[in-house]
Order: structure tokens, then sequence, then C-alpha cells
């Protein structure tokens, strides 16, 4: 296959391509097909002189674009037939009455040349075998013998209009090499269009594939980033829990020493008081105190410093301490008093 030569579409350039799939080379350029075309023109526009220069028919023939070709690369049959004269070869309408008199087998004749809606392409024989030519494939088609007379049926009924070729074509190589050996077509070729199509759409399910991993790869560093923004917040809790611990400590302590202020407070102001309020009376009067007395009260003293919270019930020795020494100190007080 790779000896067949087949020039794919460019542009609009249907009927280079399909001149040169033809001849089997490159035999023609958009010059040289535009050159014919100029040349059709000027040969119109001489015939249309002929009925005067000043006629409104020759006017209007001039304001009218080209006929035979286009700035797109569209060329007319006419430009196709005058190029084809060059190496001997005429085309006869396939349905034309001339034509279908003669009865011939379409699978006798060596190539067709297919036209609809500004598109041209070929159908040659090469060697033994037919092939379906088209720019627009990627690639030559093989077409069977028994299939050739539908599938022109076929293009016939899709409204095309069939040229068929007389005279000798050139020599090639696929000439050559197909005539001494059949070949096989596994698959069939793809339009161009339905080819990148198809490309297209690989690549965008590559993408949508890449994209979903990517999706699904970020969606794990974002369950990774969610996991460690747990764990911080967690941590961040066990550290407010662990300063909301040491903050009720803290107030515990403050109100600890809260109550050992009191305490002292109120130890300074209970007892001691009464040292403070008879302080002239009583500390000259301590020697009058017993032994026994003065270690109970160094007693209690010594168990205040060191248990503050009781500090603030008296022990019941302290207490019957305090009663008898201000007892005697009533008495003693009592004993001083003149009589009156």
């Amino acid at each position: 296959m790779d000896a067949i030569f087949h020039e794919k579409q460019e542009g609009s350039l249907c009927a280079q391509h399909c001149l040169n799939n033809l001849l089997q080379g490159e035999y023609f350029t958009p010059v040289d097909l535009s050159s014919i075309a100029h040349q059709l023109d000027e040969e119109e526009r001489m015939r249309m002189a002929e009925g005067g220069m000043a006629s409104d028919d020759y006017r209007t023939f001039l304001q009218q674009p080209s006929g035979n070709m286009d700035d797109s690369g569209f060329f007319s049959i006419q430009v196709i037939s005058n190029a084809l004269r060059v190496w001997g070869l005429e085309l006869i309408l396939f349905n034309s009455r001339e034509y279908q008199s003669l009865n011939i087998n379409p699978i006798n004749e060596k190539a067709f040349i297919c036209n609809y809606k500004e598109h041209w392409f070929t159908v040659r024989k090469l060697g033994q075998q037919w092939f379906n030519l088209n720019s627009l494939l990627t690639g030559p088609e093989l077409i069977s013998d028994t299939y050739l007379a539908l599938f022109l049926a076929q293009l016939q009924q899709e409204g095309y209009s069939i040229f068929v070729i007389r005279g000798h074509l050139p020599d090639c190589e696929a000439e050559q090499i197909l005539g001494i050996m059949r070949v096989q077509q596994q698959q069939r070729p793809k339009l161009i269009g339905e080819e990148q199509a198809q490309t297209s759409a690989g690549r965008l399910a590559t993408l949508s594939q890449t994209e979903m991993d990517f999706t699904v790869q970020s969606e794990v560093v974002d369950d990774d980033d969610e996991l460690k923004k747990a764990l911080a917040l967690s941590r961040q809790d066990i550290d407010v829990e662990d300063e909301e611990a040491d903050l009720r400590r803290a107030i515990q302590l403050s109100m600890q020493g809260a109550v050992l202020t009191n305490a002292s407070s109120e130890s300074s102001s209970g007892p001691a008081r009464v040292d403070r309020e008879s302080d002239g009376e009583l500390r000259s009067n301590n020697d009058m105190l017993t032994a026994d007395e003065l270690r109970k009260r160094r007693q209690a003293y010594f168990d205040r410093q060191q248990h503050p919270l009781r500090s603030t019930i008296p022990s019941q020795d302290s207490t019957t301490a305090i009663e008898n020494s201000c007892t005697e100190v009533d008495q003693q007080q009592q004993q001083q008093k003149p009589s009156l």
C-alpha cells in the first residue's frame, strides 16, 4: 500500500488531489490549474465580447466572479478536463445514454472521477484491484470487484456525478507492483476529520484521566491535610484543657491563698487580738501563767503554722487554754479593782 500515491486533503484543493491521485504523481500544482482556469476565463470573455463589448451581457459577465476557480482552491470540471487533455485523457459521463448504451462492466474500466458539491476524488484500478483514492481518507481504500458496481451506484444515489476516464494512463510504480501481486487490507482507512476527532477524544480522555488522577491525589492530600489539622486541633484542645486545668489549679491555689490570708487575719483578730487588747496587762502577767498553759499555747501556734486551713477552727485545747487565760485575767482584774 505504500507504493500507492495518495495526496491528502489540503484546503479546498481537492481537484488537484484528484488529478494527482489519478495520475499517481505530483503532476499538477495550484498554479498550473490556475493558469488553465485563467485561460478558460479569457476564452469565455472573448466569446462574450463577440456580441458587443457595450452589451449588458458582456458587462454582467465582467462583474461576475470566475466560474472556473475561486480563492478557496476550487476548480471546475472544465479545468480538470483541460488538464487531462494534456495526457490524452478524456471524461465521459457515467450515466449518460452514450456510455450506458455500451453496456460496459465497471470493473473493465481503468478509473473514475467523482464530484459532489465542489469535492472531487478518484477511484482507480491499480494492477488487478480497485482503490478509492479520496483525499479525505487517511489512506487508499481497497474496493473489491463485486463491491465496485454497488459503490458507484451508492455514489449516484447520494448525488455524485461520475465520469469515466478514457485513454492511456501514465505508468506508475503501484501499477507495476500490484500487477504481479495482490494486497489485503485488514482495516479500512478513516476520514481525516474522523481520525482527528478520535485523536482529540483520546487526548481528552487522557486529560480527563490525568485530571481524575490529580483530583484523587489532591483529595488524598486534602485528607492528609485534614488529618493534620484534626491532630493539631486535638493538640490545641489538649493544650487548652491543660491550660484550663492549670488555670483551675491556680484559681484553687489563689483561693487557698485567700483562705490563708483570711485565716491569718482571723487568727490575728481572734485569740491574738486578746493579746493586743490586753497587751499591757497580759504581757505583764505572762509570768503568772503556768508552764503547762504556756506549752499548750505554743503547741496551738505551731499547729496553726503547719495546718493553715485548720487554724480557722481552734482546737479544744487551745480553746480551753484561752478560756482559762481569760478567766484568770478576769479574776485578777476583779481582785485589783478597789472596793466601793
